[in-house]
């Protein structure tokens, strides 16, 4: 059995470095007697891209789940996989794929566990048509720090299901899971790029693209007031003849002493790609790999930043609020000349989230990078807060490092319920902050 080891442990917003007592888990057999073992309050960690501190222990333990990354079974005449919940979505990919499957949802990035995508119950570029990504768990395994086994999905213990879907590793130690994929004809997607100059060509270019479109999604000005952005969609195409792209890796190799990302820099890019994007307009052939997650191609980004971090900011709000509640936000970073390269905009679908806590619900998403500049940051962030509060929305916990517990309150109304399925030996960073333990 391993040792905990005291680590710098920082999330992929690089915000902080605290130490934490990690302890590897690699042996199914072994989880329960690690987790007991442990100094509690302990917490699953994967490969840390969340983007805050609901993946952070500080000072607690973190239990290393990357070790558990064995495939169990998959059945390919059902699609029908069962791994151990630290395998990578990358490697789910890789083996289905060329066997004429693929993962229904997944996250602009596939290096993420299993057990990872489940806590956070992530969305992609399809919730319209696919929901999010616990839809499509069939069975998980639950194991408790007192030693408890539960074993439960959507039908079985639906209750503990639902509680863990979204509940951000707080219910347990998610450790083996089955997952239900869908039929593809191969790698390729048919995509289409349209740019766009306002919030009124963005939302009935959404609305037409959602009946006929798998996958849309959109990169938006955040400097625009107006905002103009690049509309994309796709859908899967027929098998195709092609040689696969080869894969360019990029990496940022050092942080810089100062952030990349400022307002000449965010100026200068966001006009560029606009331009840019104009002369792509049109339908395309295109990996998915590219199209699902286009940062994956340059290691380390996340140090663009520079030595302070970066913010995510992710909120959804009511469809009906959506326009305004986006016009004011932009507004808003307008004025403030804070923002990112890095924003995008969609709407999700009129489907039920899954879990309790899980965070896409009907309604128009925004999600934007900001670099730490400290109070003026804070204070930014503050605003838009209201204007996610009046407009009846809420904030991603996946990618939050500072959310208020009262909008997080307002914006989970199950959060009650949830904490009634909590494992006393189980804390974060963010339940202390949101929950008080």
């Amino acid at each position: 059995m391993n040792a905990p080891s005291l680590q710098a442990v920082s999330a992929w917003g690089r915000l902080s470095a605290d130490p934490h007592a990690v302890t590897v888990l690699n042996d199914p057999a072994q989880v329960a007697a690690q987790i007991r073992a442990s100094a509690l309050p302990g917490l699953a960690y994967g490969m840390g891209r969340s983007y805050g501190d609901v993946g952070l222990n500080p000072q607690g333990v973190l239990w290393q789940t990357t070790g558990l990354d064995h495939f169990i079974d998959f059945d390919e005449h059902t699609g029908l996989l069962e791994c151990e919940a630290g395998v990578l979505l990358r490697d789910i990919q890789r083996l289905a794929v060329p066997r004429g499957w693929m993962l229904p949802v997944t996250p602009g990035t596939q290096m993420v566990t299993v057990g990872g995508a489940i806590a956070n119950d992530v969305h992609g570029k399809n919730h319209h048509v696919h929901g999010s990504f616990g839809d499509h768990v069939r069975a998980l395994k639950l194991m408790r720090t007192d030693g408890q086994q539960i074993d439960c999905g959507p039908e079985v213990q639906a209750n503990w299901f639902a509680a863990t879907v979204g509940g951000m590793g707080l219910t347990g130690v998610i450790t083996r899971a089955q997952l239900q994929l869908r039929r593809v004809q191969g790698p390729w997607l048919q995509t289409q790029t349209l740019p766009y100059r306002t919030l009124d060509e963005f939302f009935p270019l959404a609305d037409e693209s959602e009946a006929a479109w798998e996958y849309t999604v959109s990169w938006i000005d955040c400097l625009s007031p107006q905002g103009r952005g690049v509309f994309m969609r796709a859908n899967h195409a027929p098998a195709q003849d092609q040689a696969l792209p080869r894969a360019r890796q990029l990496n940022m190799p050092l942080v810089p002493p100062v952030s990349l990302v400022n307002a000449a820099s965010l100026r200068a890019f966001n006009s560029a790609y606009f331009a840019a994007q104009k002369f792509k307009t049109g339908p395309a052939l295109t990996h998915y790999e590219p199209f699902f997650y286009p940062l994956d191609h340059v290691q380390n980004w996340n140090r663009m930043y520079g030595p302070r971090g970066f913010y995510q900011y992710q909120s959804v709000v009511p469809r009906a609020a959506g326009r305004d509640a986006v016009q004011a936000m932009l507004r808003e970073i307008a004025r403030s000349g804070e923002g990112s390269f890095l924003a995008v905009l969609k709407t999700f679908g009129e489907r039920a989230p899954r879990g309790l806590l899980s965070f896409a619900q009907p309604g128009v998403t925004l999600a934007l990078d900001f670099p730490n500049r400290g109070e003026s940051t804070l204070k930014l962030f503050a605003r838009l807060d209201d204007i996610v509060h009046e407009a009846g929305g809420r904030l991603y916990p996946a990618k939050d490092a500072r959310m208020p517990r009262e909008l997080f309150e307002a914006g989970y109304p199950c959060l009650t319920e949830f904490k009634t399925y909590r494992d006393p030996g189980i804390s974060s960073a963010m339940s202390r902050r949101l929950m008080g333990s």
